[in-house]
């Protein structure tokens, strides 16, 4: 349980996320998955990382519970702070990531997905920011990678999901295969991208967002801040406190 790394062959490093039952993650669960891809970034041997998850699914975004169980702003100003961070070493990453997608990419999934270079995703993979329902804001900035600008609006106000395909054909899922053949069809082409030179490779990653014409980091705190507004107004609280409440026996 928690964020694990692997160096499954030369060139190739593997940040697995499993935070049973559906890697809803808490705050230090974002700060270790940041850090996990920071430092494997960082090993001059490596020229691409895949990021992959455990479980019935990639990603359902910050532990509500965990919000709401804890008194005061302190989880949410963690969650935030944590999600920034982890969202923010995927897309600085100092080489190329690949995200193997499964089952559901909810909330937070969505900025890492989001800022990763390539994603392979599984024929059962729904994408989608359900955080209007949740009494949150942000990661459109992410969703926004993804699809469609007025499609990005539709899905964000909605908080409906759209599956592998769909994205597949919008252009930003490279391959959609079973899930038995996920890990495997995420490899190859994270085999594919770490044959090419190591420092070629990092200058690209540089040169790519360095072009850029968004600033995901600062374009995702300036959401937040309408996330904590809401949290003061109390609207917040009386949405998570209702899905808490849903997801008791």
């Amino acid at each position: 349980m928690g964020v694990s790394t692997a160096y499954p062959e030369p060139g190739l490093a593997v940040v697995t996320v499993d935070f049973p039952p559906v890697n809803a993650l808490p705050v230090q669960g974002w700060y270790a998955l940041a850090e996990a891809v920071r430092t494997a970034g960082g090993d001059r041997a490596v020229r691409c990382l895949l990021l992959t998850a455990a479980g019935r699914g990639f990603n359902a975004g910050v532990d509500i519970k965990e919000l709401q169980r804890t008194p005061g702003h302190q989880a949410l100003l963690g969650a935030n702070h944590g999600c920034a961070e982890a969202f923010a070493a995927v897309y600085e990453c100092a080489v190329p990531v690949v995200a193997a997608v499964h089952g559901f990419c909810l909330g937070g999934g969505i900025g890492l997905v989001g800022n990763a270079d390539a994603v392979v995703a599984s024929d059962d993979a729904t994408f989608g920011l359900p955080e209007l329902d949740r009494g949150a804001l942000g990661a459109a900035t992410h969703l926004a990678r993804l699809v469609p600008q007025h499609l990005m609006r539709t899905l964000y106000y909605t908080s409906r999901t759209v599956t592998a395909q769909e994205l597949h054909r919008h252009g930003s899922v490279w391959r959609v295969v079973p899930r038995a053949a996920l890990s495997e069809a995420a490899l190859d082409l994270a085999r594919e991208i770490a044959a090419k030179d190591g420092s070629l490779l990092r200058l690209a990653k540089a040169a790519l967002n360095g072009i850029d014409p968004v600033d995901v980091r600062r374009s995702y705190r300036y959401e937040q801040g309408f996330t904590f507004e809401a949290n003061l107004s109390g609207v917040a609280d009386r949405h998570r406190e209702a899905f808490v409440a849903k997801e008791r026996p």
